[in-house]
């Protein structure tokens, strides 16, 4: 279970520039829960996933993971126990290493570095028998570079090097932005089977209302680093698009745009 409580971020603090993001702000997501956040530009999508990351400090508040108090660890302790996939379809896995490499590096996250090979080929089939279900040929590509690939194709491998081994918790990083609308849909389809078969707590960021809507069994609406909008089961499967875009065009209104 993820527990953030009476979260506190400043940006530019002490400036004439200051904004006060987060203002005592609470959220938890329950363990195996698959939540998703929509919400305006600036509205603290990035800025709320960066501080549960660790990858931005906060500035009061607590960050409680599985019960253990995350706030003051480093984002490369956070990740032991947390799988990220970026809006960037290269930035989840090493582009100049072959998809075996980036399979071999993955399945070994969080064990000591001893010297020894870095590639197991003895994995090969079990490797193989991961990508397989993918349905985009990369059990036959082993030996290809990632950099030879695909936006889609390396966006589903950074989702199954980010969960091959056990997570806490799996960010979703608006990581079908940069993919074409079928890619999204793959993609989508694929994070859905993931996370469900792993019985991953989740949390997504994305644009796409679609995908909000159709995807995880919560939804919440972020706007200047307030929750506006909480649904969930039955209460999230009555919402319809038009509901959402309405709230859209009211806060935009509401603000002068």
């Amino acid at each position: 279970m993820l527990d953030l409580i009476d979260l506190e971020k400043y940006y530019a603090r002490g400036t004439v520039d200051e904004t006060h993001l987060f203002k005592d702000f609470n959220l938890t997501v329950p363990d195996g829960q698959f939540l998703a956040i929509i919400g305006s530009n600036g509205s603290g999508k990035t800025s709320l996933l960066n501080a549960i990351c660790g990858d931005i400090p906060i500035d009061g508040g607590s960050i409680i993971l599985d019960g253990v108090d995350i706030t003051k660890q480093k984002n490369f302790e956070r990740y032991a126990s947390t799988g990220r996939v970026f809006q960037d379809p290269a930035a989840g896995t090493c582009p100049s290493m072959t998809i075996l490499e980036n399979l071999s590096i993955a399945e070994n996250k969080g064990k000591p570095y001893n010297l020894g090979r870095g590639v197991s080929h003895n994995r090969v089939d079990y490797y193989r028998s991961l990508l397989e279900p993918l349905g985009l040929g990369l059990e036959n590509k082993l030996n290809a570079k990632v950099e030879s690939l695909s936006g889609g194709q390396r966006q589903a491998l950074a989702l199954l090097v980010s969960t091959m081994v056990p997570l806490k918790l799996l960010i979703l990083d608006e990581h079908t932005a940069a993919l074409d609308p079928k890619t999204q849909q793959i993609t989508m389809d694929l994070t859905n089977q993931l996370v469900e078969e792993k019985d991953l707590t989740t949390v997504m960021v994305t644009h796409n209302l679609r995908h909000a809507l159709k995807y995880g069994d919560r939804l919440i609406m972020l706007h200047e680093g307030d929750i506006i909008l909480d649904k969930e089961g039955a209460e999230k499967e009555a919402l319809v698009l038009e509901d959402i875009i309405n709230m859209f065009n009211e806060i935009s209104i509401e603000y002068g745009n």
